[in-house]
């Protein structure tokens, strides 16, 4: 008892401040790359170190803890040169006013922008006129975000057809949705590498399926020239969809967490801790069974 009081009696509030000036840290680091793929990254970096940490404390491996010794200079000094980009637009971001503040707390109604998207694609293939849309899931797309036109505006069919009407500024490129709301139009999204048996894609399949190819990002592809509507999931796609087909393909990202009986905070929680497709598994299991 008088070693506990001992170790509580020196934290004063000079300890405290150092504490809280730690985690103020950590908390904008995190924050500044929430909305970027590096947070994948960062993730695995954090799970190595915690595996090396277990390892080194078994003395008996001599070898392994001279290596690791040896090799934590050179990881603390490539962790700089990894994160580059995520850092210059991290920096880029912090000097803006207020975008610290700038959290969103809204709840999020998928189902009308699902909607929505699924009668702008009708209309904008039975016209010809291509579209590229890319819907940000938990994933972010902040790079490819800062490539293009900056908006924020409600995801409405009129809205969609307009910016991908031929011949406007905004046409040629990708609109990213992030939630319920249009964030970017004409982004540059990176081209996937030829495919085997996909060399007749376009520029706007091919930037589709590299837009998702390291993100769980959902991108939909109106063809130009054949009106055809295709939406492209982990490096794959699937071609030859109607209004009705995309919609159902769509709402089946989202409807695990989104159309159950469970509270709000719950489900939000649930996404960000990455149980969404735990939570498929589990059902399509169960559905098995019965």
């Amino acid at each position: 008892m008088p070693d506990i009081l001992r170790v509580f009696g020196r934290f004063d509030l000079i300890a405290l401040l150092d504490v809280s000036l730690v985690a103020l840290v950590f908390y904008l680091l995190l924050f500044l790359l929430r909305q970027t793929q590096a947070v994948q990254l960062l993730r695995g970096i954090v799970i190595l170190v915690l595996l090396i940490g277990l390892l080194s404390a078994v003395r008996e491996l001599r070898a392994f803890n001279w290596l690791m010794r040896s090799a934590i200079p050179a990881l603390l000094v490539s962790i700089p040169v990894i994160f580059q980009p995520e850092l210059r637009r991290a920096l880029e971001r912090l000097g803006r006013t207020g975008t610290l503040l700038t959290a969103s707390t809204r709840e999020r109604d998928m189902g009308q922008v699902i909607q929505g998207i699924a009668v702008a694609c009708q209309a904008l293939s039975e016209r010809r006129h291509g579209a590229l849309i890319v819907l940000e899931r938990e994933t972010g797309l902040g790079e490819y975000v800062d490539t293009g036109i900056g908006m924020d505006a409600a995801v409405t069919p009129e809205l969609l057809e307009t910016i991908f009407y031929p011949n406007t500024s905004l046409h040629d490129g990708a609109v990213i949705i992030r939630g319920e709301r249009i964030v970017a139009a004409a982004c540059v999204l990176p081209l996937a590498e030829d495919l085997a048996g996909e060399r007749y894609l376009g520029t706007r399949h091919r930037a589709a399926l590299g837009a998702t190819v390291g993100a769980d990002a959902v991108a939909i592809v109106v063809s130009e020239e054949s009106g055809i509507i295709s939406i492209a999931h982990n490096g794959r796609m699937i071609r030859r969809l109607d209004a009705k087909r995309l919609e159902k393909i769509l709402s089946a990202f989202y409807e695990p967490l989104l159309r159950s009986n469970w509270p709000r905070w719950l489900v939000l929680a649930g996404r960000k801790l990455g149980l969404s497709k735990l939570y498929i598994r589990l059902r399509r299991m169960w559905q098995g069974v019965r």
